[in-house]
């Protein structure tokens, strides 16, 4: 059983299903609404357990009730918080998500201003008890502090390679496989050309990298060719999550020691299948519903 540690953020998501994604100030009206646990490295935690791994989480909550029932929501899934710091008198994360009803969505994401950054505590533990490591990036001194503790013990690293505020070269830097969203990729190095931007980005690490283009599947660099794995057609429902269960999936696979290719395929489906029921953890498949989907594209 592969051993995996996911570090970053973890939010309450507040989802709201619109018939149309709002243009213009007004008021709008739902057809739906759900509260679930979410955030990207929390999620790829879910994502990896569903898929039969042993997972821990580490992340920072307040002691409110959106942080233990964040808390209570992860442990319920199987994955294990025992090393998530619990901040006296802090408030917890949230976001606000609107679906239309293609299942595209708008993310607003409000980072709680009382948990501290600092991840110096990190250090306390022991990495050697995994098989590989993922981060996210709105966490950075998290990510940070992981990755570097990770390559002292010779584990791999995955990082989640969104959009964020801060640079986040240097974390790229320390990672083995750097897998970026579209958004995240541009941000890092100006380009709208996937193989220029992969290129440039390769430039900083010496592990891998990839981008996800939602629909149109995954990119990535193989001896330096740029490879491609095409998105896996489904009936979308809602695409919140839909990134980090791909990011879980891979380090699930990375940690497995799949090789390149396969393990790009297989998150792709997993990614591919959580889109097809609401919310961002619901449609999370297991193994066994990955490869028989997968089963129908051989």
């Amino acid at each position: 059983m592969a051993r995996i540690l996911c570090v970053g953020i973890t939010v309450l998501d507040r989802i709201w299903y619109l018939n149309d994604l709002p243009k213009e100030g007004g008021k709008y009206v739902a057809n739906n609404y759900t509260e679930v646990g979410g955030g990207p490295a929390a999620t790829a935690a879910v994502a990896a357990a569903k898929l039969g791994a042993k997972v821990d989480f580490i992340g920072r909550v307040g002691d409110d009730d959106t942080g233990k029932r964040l808390l209570a929501e992860l442990e319920s899934l199987g994955v294990n918080t025992r090393y998530t710091r619990i901040y006296n008198g802090a408030r917890s994360s949230q976001s606000a998500v609107l679906v239309d009803a293609g299942g595209e969505r708008i993310i607003a994401n409000y980072p709680s201003p009382d948990l501290p950054a600092d991840a110096s505590w990190l250090a306390e533990i022991d990495f050697s008890q995994w098989d590989a490591v993922l981060a996210d990036v709105r966490w950075h001194e998290g990510a940070k502090a992981a990755f570097t503790l990770a390559r002292q013990q010779g584990i791999p690293a995955i990082l989640d390679a969104d959009i964020t505020p801060q640079d986040i070269t240097e974390l790229v830097a320390l990672s083995d496989h750097a897998a970026f969203s579209a958004p995240g990729l541009r941000r890092l190095t100006g380009s709208e050309d996937i193989s220029v931007s992969l290129k440039k980005a390769q430039m900083l690490t010496n592990g891998h990298v990839y981008v996800t283009q939602g629909a149109q599947g995954c990119y990535w660099l193989e001896k330096k060719e740029l490879q491609h794995q095409p998105g896996f057609t489904v009936d979308v429902v809602d695409t919140t999550g839909a990134g980090d269960v791909f990011h879980g999936a891979l380090a699930q696979a990375i940690a497995q020691k799949t090789d390149i290719g396969a393990a790009v395929r297989f998150a792709s489906a997993v990614a591919a299948l959580k889109c097809t029921r609401p919310g961002g953890r619901a449609g999370i498949p297991d193994c066994d519903q990955t490869r028989s989907f997968l089963s129908l594209y051989v």
